[in-house]
């Protein structure tokens, strides 16, 4: 508990550290750039007259031949060697009207700074005597801040201004680097109390762990973003310090000035789209939250429409919600940023045609698996043979249907396939109380010594004595065909329980060999040759009468004689 006390009171002053370094950035940023005055004309058009890096005043017409960018150089450069001779006083400056060229000059000493004439009164819109007395302020101002910038006191300011922005672009970066392992500890422990998961539309996208780790990704590239502002506006201040780098400075903060007056501008006039798309937000959200109450209340049977089972319920809220999301972002489209640019319409055709070529099978299942669904073929937990793979139905998609074999294994088998296929359920008559139960079958062939009616009795026996054997309706035995050695018996018995048919198969056949064995039926399909005179009938013993006999066993003689090799008859040769 201590330590976490200590790790809030770091954090704590860790802001309280942040805050105090961005105000004296602040206050840096100030004294760096100064706020100046606007060039004392009031038209801010023409060639403009500068000196280092700020503007004085503008010239905005042609006198005789020369043009007012050449007139702006000249004044410029004779404005700087002023400024450059510290040894000639400000107090120098001077106006003087000369009335034989009807001009007015301002000079420092006897050097001629800057002519105004009439032309550039009247585009001034002021008198030659009001505008010449302004361009004075102007260049006495500038020439005053320009030498004292190069002064020892200034570079000397300079140097301290940069060591403090230095140990303040330190300090924060230390604070940074030591508050974000506090944060994504705190985070961590916040993850699945304050920071649930995300859902959207009532479906949830993210859980609290890839919020949390969402988060700290964000928190990374914040991180980097304060380190990369912190430094590049650091660069602008220690650049701004001294007189020799201070345009280069005024040229960098004004990229990012521009970069903030550009996005704050697109972002106001994007307010009304944002409006709208938030209308759109709102409106689908609250739709979908109706539709998914109406689709609950018939899944658990609340509200019942004939004709629609209550298993469609969750397909088809989730068919209905897609329809609602994709018409949301039909209209809500126009007015995403950028929709409108050639680049996005054009990567929104690209996609379009990698879906239509690439998608034909995937949609081929959606549709066998939105069709199998209504059709009721099957449901999840029933017993079904699809093709050769028996099992039980533990997962239906839209793409696919997973069974879980009796070997538990899983297979996937898609829609598509399982539309094309014949399905045998064996557990729709068990879920259905009105229809008749599951009927399981096995044959047995004996041969046609054994009477077929002892043959039904154990058959019978047998199936009854099976566990998860129906005694109604009661096991029933069909003789199947009548080959030329044997007699094929089909044992019918009914089940409740097809999910283990296969544990029932297993039991029946025990009980099937031990009925037999107890009743002295051998199991085999006699398959033989016998020598015989052929007057037996094979018509079994309960049909005969008590009295019969089988008929003697006759030979017929030949009446031929025989005769040895010595010519002699062999004795009772004609008693053969």
């Amino acid at each position: 508990m201590i330590y976490f006390h200590r790790l809030k009171n770091w954090f704590r002053n860790s802001l309280v550290l942040c805050l105090l370094a961005l105000v004296i950035l602040a206050t840096t940023v100030s004294l760096a750039y100064p706020q100046t005055g606007s060039p004392s004309v009031n038209q801010q058009t023409g060639a403009p007259v500068v000196l280092g890096d700020e503007t004085l005043f503008y010239i905005q017409v042609r006198i005789a031949s020369f043009s007012p960018e050449f007139r702006a150089q000249v004044v410029s450069t004779r404005i700087t060697t002023f400024a450059k001779d510290i040894e000639v006083s400000l107090d120098a400056l001077k106006i003087v009207d000369n009335e034989a060229t009807a001009t007015v000059d301002v000079r420092a000493g006897e050097q001629t700074l800057v002519t105004i004439a009439d032309v550039d009164a009247v585009a001034a819109g002021q008198s030659r005597q009001e505008l010449a007395n302004q361009y004075l302020q102007a260049i006495k101002k500038s020439v005053t801040e320009f030498r004292a910038s190069y002064s020892v006191q200034s570079l000397l300011r300079g140097a301290f201004y940069t060591l403090i922005s230095t140990v303040v672009l330190i300090a924060s970066f230390i604070a940074i680097l030591k508050s974000v392992p506090i944060i994504y500890r705190q985070l961590r422990e916040w993850r699945g109390t304050r920071i649930p998961a995300f859902s959207l539309f009532g479906t949830q996208i993210l859980s609290s762990y890839r919020v949390v780790d969402l988060i700290s990704e964000i928190i990374k590239v914040v991180r980097l973003a304060l380190f990369l502002g912190l430094f590049y506006l650091y660069i602008n201040l220690v650049l701004g310090f001294f007189p020799w780098t201070k345009g280069l400075a005024r040229v960098l903060f004004s990229y990012i000035q521009t970069a903030i007056n550009t996005l704050g501008a697109g972002l106001i006039a994007y307010l009304p789209n944002l409006f709208f798309l938030i209308v759109i937000w709102l409106f689908t959200s609250y739709s979908l939250r109706v539709i998914r109450f109406l689709f609950t209340e018939i899944e658990q049977g609340g509200i019942t429409f004939p004709g629609f089972y209550r298993e469609w319920a969750k397909p088809t809220y989730k068919l209905v919600q897609f329809l609602v999301l994709a018409f949301a972002a039909t209209v809500a489209f126009p007015y995403l940023p950028g929709s409108q640019t050639p680049a996005f319409q054009g990567i929104s055709i690209f996609l379009g045609l990698l879906v239509s070529l690439g998608s034909s099978s995937a949609i081929a299942n959606i549709f066998a698996g939105i069709i199998l669904t209504y059709t009721r073929a099957f449901l999840v937990g029933d017993r079904v043979k699809i093709t050769d793979t028996i099992g039980d139905v533990v997962e239906k998609t839209l793409f696919v249907t997973r069974i879980r074999t009796v070997k538990n294994v899983v297979i996937t088998i898609p829609n598509a396939a399982v539309l094309g296929s014949h399905v045998i359920n064996y557990s729709s008559a068990a879920s259905d109380p009105d229809t008749p139960p599951l009927v399981l079958h096995t044959t047995i062939t004996l041969g046609y010594d054994v009477p077929w009616r002892k043959v039904h009795e154990v058959l019978t026996q047998a199936a009854l004595a099976t566990a998860q054997i129906l005694e109604e309706p009661a096991p029933f035995v069909l003789q199947t065909s009548l080959d030329d050695f044997y007699v094929s018996y089909e044992l019918n018995a009914c089940t409740s329980s097809p999910g283990i048919m296969a544990k029932i198969y297993s039991e029946l056949h025990q009980n099937i060999q031990d009925k037999c064995n107890e009743a002295d039926i051998e199991i085999l399909s006699p398959h033989y040759r016998a020598a015989r005179d052929g007057n037996q009938t094979t018509i079994p013993a309960d049909y005969l009468p008590p009295d019969y006999e089988a008929p003697a066993f006759r030979l017929s003689p030949l009446n031929v004689t025989l005769k040895p090799d010595n010519g002699r008859e062999p004795p009772g040769s004609d008693q053969i």
